[in-house]
């Protein structure tokens, strides 16, 4: 029974139901033994006892058997429904591999459904991405990659690339031929199109990964504007320290947060100032760190103050982020104010209180993310598939010089390698390692 495979398929901890699967030739046999049912009929929920190997009972549970071929990994699965609790599916899982059913690798369900012709790479990631969406405009993005939106990209890309290498291989066979005039231009044409489309699709995706990843939102400003105030109040609890002590926060602090439908990661920084104190340095040199890292912003001034040096500093900062957005807010807004607003004309200012009212800000991020997450055009969702794509496209670009200087054979070996990397998006060459590397990054019985 070593080719079978068990797992607890559903998260640790306190739930109504837990669910321990089964795949592999053992699967239907071991049903048998651990239900004392004679006849099991398959896709249909079974309310039955189950049994450990002495006979004890364990638990009054649902099971359900797939039939191959027309099961998720394509093999003989058996599905186990019992109450919810670690205690009562580990002793289910422990039944199974008594009568020797190992224990699944991470992902390895997913890989068998993969080998056995049930889905595609671009399905089986869409489906591990799935699974840690951060946002609702993710989850139809990836919802749309389990139904082959990727796969359909590949294929046509393919094909176009194979018909290019055909006009190439056609031109070195028949070189002393006439071969039309608009051959040349028409293979031009094509590569130029399919260069064109997968550069505005990494650029879509490095701007939107955010919402697969969530997105990252660091605040920054000088020491006392407010930070941490702002990061417990979005949080609604007490997550940072707040005194009236400057430089109190002296490292990152990073936690989730949901701001509409989407799940995004908040960064409190320690405050940005010339200081001697080489822990407080340490924690402004991370800050520095976090805002090349984030997605977004915001910066926070303090209303109750006059702006000065360190202000100036932190606007001088946000002169040289031109590839990220920024929220410029006044914080204290519920205070009489001091700051000279004029100083941020170039951007548009948000007022809000951390301790009163800061809706302007959470309906200016909803609105920001959802705006992110429009749009109907392709998303790739990992950084295989970037490096896939890229590196098809540099093959691409190399193969324009040689077809140009009529060096054929250079040509066809450029378009060689952008056909391997345009098709390893759904189907690597070499297997094996890859897919154990893949697959491997997928939680338990998944």
């Amino acid at each position: 029974m070593h080719n079978s495979i068990a797992a607890i398929a559903t998260a640790h901890g306190v739930a109504s139901i837990s669910i321990i699967r089964v795949s592999g030739e053992a699967a239907l046999e071991i049903a048998h033994k651990i239900s004392h049912l004679d006849n099991i009929t398959p896709r249909y929920a079974h309310l039955t006892s189950l049994y450990t190997s002495d006979k004890d009972l364990i638990d009054h549970a649902i099971m359900i058997y797939f039939e191959a071929p027309h099961s998720f990994t394509g093999e003989e699965i058996v599905e186990f429904q019992c109450h919810g609790g670690m205690i009562v599916a580990q002793e289910i899982l422990d039944t199974i591999t008594s009568y020797g059913v190992r224990l699944a690798e991470p992902g390895e369900f997913s890989k068998r459904a993969f080998l056995n012709g049930k889905m595609d790479l671009t399905e089986a990631e869409a489906i591990s991405k799935l699974i840690e969406a951060k946002s609702l405009a993710a989850a139809k993005i990836l919802a749309k990659q389990m139904k082959g939106e990727l796969k359909r990209f590949v294929e046509v890309s393919r094909e176009a690339l194979l018909r290019s290498l055909a006009y190439g291989e056609v031109m070195i066979d028949y070189a002393e031929e006439d071969i039309p005039d608009d051959i040349m231009a028409s293979i031009t044409a094509q590569l130029e199109g399919l260069s064109t489309q997968i550069e505005d699709i990494v650029d879509a995706s490095h701007r939107r990964r955010g919402l697969i990843e969530g997105f990252k939102v660091a605040i920054i400003g000088k020491p006392n504007v407010g930070k941490s105030s702002l990061l417990n109040a979005l949080l609604s609890y007490d997550r940072a320290i707040v005194s009236d002590i400057a430089g109190t926060t002296r490292d990152t602090i990073e936690e989730q947060v949901r701001i509409g439908s989407h799940i995004i990661r908040l960064v409190d920084t320690a405050g940005i100032r010339e200081s001697e104190d080489t822990i407080e340095k340490i924690g402004i040199e991370r800050t520095l760190a976090s805002v090349e890292d984030a997605d977004v912003i915001i910066a926070l001034f303090d209303s109750a103050r006059s702006f000065d040096e360190e202000d100036a500093k932190i606007l001088s900062l946000l002169e040289g982020l031109k590839d990220k957005h920024v929220i410029i807010a006044l914080n204290k807004s519920d205070l009489d104010r001091h700051f000279d607003i004029s100083k941020l004309k170039a951007y548009e200012v948000l007022e809000v209180s951390a301790k009163k009212s800061f809706v302007k800000l959470t309906q200016k991020l909803e609105k920001l993310f959802d705006g992110i997450g429009e749009g109907d055009e392709l998303m790739l969702i990992s950084a295989r598939q970037i490096e896939a794509v890229t590196q098809a496209r540099n093959a691409i670009l190399e193969a324009k010089e040689p077809l140009v200087k009529g060096e054929l054979e250079f040509f066809s070996y450029h378009l060689q390698e952008a056909v391997k990397h345009i098709s390893s998006i759904s189907k690597p060459y070499d297997s094996e390692e890859v897919l154990d590397k893949m697959f491997g990054e997928f939680c338990l019985g998944k």
